[in-house]
């Protein structure tokens, strides 16, 4: 331990804090909080039971500690939260997601809101449900809920500029705000009745739904008694699908962990009026942090920006700090978090179930990891390449008639697409048909960020192509001076010719090897050409998805500067308002003088430019 170390250890005060370590490069390794700081920095470099692999790191790669006090200890729990969100520290749990979760939200910023589908959580007011584990499982209860509840399913642009009821009014799934007169106490019923729903009180709707259509049979109304009816009868076969958890009609959320050597996965479940609604599974890959500091991070990134924490939260065993995290969920509810751990009876019967689910996920997480290292050590020996691909890289063109150019870049680890990796440029360099050259400046652009932590160099790139664009690919990292970066070239199949006009043959797919004259044919339907292709394929529809954006861009860009005398300005709030050019160019000479800025003369002047309604 350096000397200007161990003088900040003897000048920490015994006060509540967090603590920054870090290294020689002053990048944050560690985040940590402490009632008293002087004590828990002190642990670290005596005889400690600390049992996390970073403790015994700490003297070969600490050069720094920051120290930040706090009043309190819950002050110093907020403040850690949001220190490892900004630095995200690598000796510290990150919660990553078993798969990117969707959640249902209800708009507040409109008088008729709406209920979508969305991927990101904001701090926008709206109300959140979920997150879903599937896209097929949140649809599902969407399309229930805009069949049963009458929530509009149009956007707000829709919305704004419809002129007459859309078909779901015509089949009787959406009172249609938009043109005719609903009454918005009631509208606003509806919406708390979805609330209700979604957050698992269905118990409470059915009993809110069967007082309905009595009170519509007594009055004679048998047609709305009827409706009432039908929803009561699918919101009652709706909840018979779902687990009775708990005899109570409590809430609960039930966390169950499970380890194999370095590796852990969490399962979470939420229980709501006694009922299971949601399942989560988290991959935390490997980590060799102790059980209870796991449990204890994983609950902070749970709950830092949850809408729907529970009265209860049943663990498997206690955690560190338990008083200081009850103490901060009840602040973010509003209301007292009990934080417990069950020893008997249905509860603990609960967290057994949350494990043996953690335990299912690492085993499948295990399977699907030793067939992806089979795949890729297969690979590896077929095209006798120096190193197991764990990372591989595959880039893409996408032009029309050398208009728009882009190229596209999607990575895999370890055989699976690895998203927040994937990247897009934009060809500067070319506006004609070259896909030589524009494929040299991607690669140029791409591995001029090798020393940026983001952009981690490659075991294996696969170039979409034969020998002409493996060679382009060999000249730009020569220039660049890359030489432990491994390249191959994968030709699509090919239609050879035909013995007869009923027969269609096709050549197989080709690996090209750099100075290798004949290409290598890997076994069709093997494991290792499906990956291949598998890339290959991705990069190709993340190249043209690309290209469709930006060209669809321009062709909007031009078609309103084609309009004399209107700026970009302008153009912006013509869109905002209608949409889209087209309905911009159908619009009334009045409805487009309304617009800010948009004058009368303008806005005949935008009517006679027939382009603007052109496909």
């Amino acid at each position: 331990m350096t000397q200007p170390i161990l003088q900040k250890l003897r000048d920490v005060p015994e006060r509540p804090g967090v603590y920054l370590m870090k290294d020689a490069d002053d990048s944050v390794i560690y985040v940590g909080k402490a009632q008293n700081l002087r004590r828990r920095l002190r642990s670290y470099f005596g005889r400690t039971s600390d049992t996390r692999f970073f403790v015994g790191l700490l003297g070969q790669v600490l050069a720094d500690i920051e120290i930040i006090t706090t009043e309190t200890g819950n002050e110093a729990l907020l403040l850690e939260n949001q220190l490892i969100k900004t630095h995200k520290p690598r000796f510290n749990v990150q919660l990553k997601d078993d798969k990117n979760f969707l959640s249902l939200r209800l708009s507040s910023n409109h008088s008729y809101p709406r209920l979508e589908v969305v991927r990101k959580r904001k701090n926008d007011g709206s109300r959140y449900f979920g997150p879903y584990s599937s896209a097929a499982a949140i649809r599902s209860t969407l399309r229930f809920v805009n069949r049963y509840f009458q929530l509009r399913t149009c956007t707000d642009v829709e919305f704004n500029n419809r002129s007459r009821p859309c078909l779901e009014h015509q089949i009787g799934r959406c009172p249609a705000p938009c043109i005719l007169p609903v009454a918005k106490p009631d509208y606003e019923h509806s919406i708390e009745q979805v609330a209700l729903f979604l957050s698992g009180n269905g118990v409470q709707v059915l009993k809110e739904t069967r007082r309905k259509m009595n009170a519509a049979a007594e009055a004679t109304d048998f047609e709305q008694a009827a409706r009432w009816r039908d929803q009561l009868h699918a919101i009652e076969r709706t909840l018979e699908k779902q687990n009775i958890a708990v005899s109570k009609p409590i809430d609960l959320d039930v966390f169950g962990l499970a380890r194999e050597g370095p590796f852990v996965a969490l399962h979470v479940q939420q229980v709501r009026a006694g009922i299971i609604q949601q399942a989560h599974a988290y991959k935390l890959g490997r980590n060799e942090t102790p059980d209870r500091s796991i449990l204890g991070q994983f609950l902070q990134r749970y709950y830092e920006s949850a809408s729907n924490i529970p009265s209860t939260v049943l663990l498997p065993w206690p955690i560190e700090d338990v008083n200081w995290t009850s103490d901060w969920l009840s602040q973010l509810r509003g209301k007292r978090v009990y934080v417990q751990v069950p020893k008997r009876g249905e509860r603990r019967e609960l967290v057994n179930g949350a494990i043996r689910n953690a335990v299912h996920v690492l085993e499948l997480n295990q399977e699907r990891s030793n067939q992806a290292r089979e795949t890729l050590s297969e690979l590896q020996a077929k095209l006798k390449l120096q190193r197991l691909p764990e990372r591989m890289e595959c880039f893409d063109i996408s032009n029309f008639q050398g208009t728009d150019p882009v190229s596209s870049m999607v990575v895999f680890i370890d055989g699976e697409p690895s998203k927040a990796d994937y990247r897009r440029f934009h060809i500067r360099s070319k506006q004609t048909p070259d896909d030589f050259a524009m494929m040299l400046e991607t690669l140029r652009r791409r591995f001029a960020h090798l020393d940026q932590p983001t952009w981690e160099k490659p075991d294996l790139i696969v170039v979409d192509g034969g020998k002409g664009q493996l060679n382009i690919a060999r000249q730009a990292l020569q220039e660049l001076g890359v030489v432990d970066v491994e390249l191959i070239g994968l030709a699509k199949a090919r239609t050879l010719a035909a013995h007869s006009s009923d027969e269609v043959r096709r050549s197989p797919e080709r690996v090209f090897l750099p100075n290798v004259k004949d290409p290598v044919i890997l076994k069709q339907n093997s494991a290792p050409l499906y990956l291949l292709t598998r890339i290959r394929d991705e990069a190709h529809r993340f190249a043209i998805t690309f290209h469709r954006k930006t060209r669809q861009k321009r062709q909007l860009k031009t078609r309103l500067e084609e309009v004399a005398g209107l700026g970009p300005i302008r153009q912006q709030r013509l869109l905002q308002h209608f949409g889209s050019v087209r309905a911009a160019g159908r619009a009334t000479i009045e409805e487009l003088s309304s617009i800010d800025g948009i004058s009368r003369t303008m806005a005949i002047r935008i009517k006679k430019h027939g382009k603007l309604t052109n496909d």
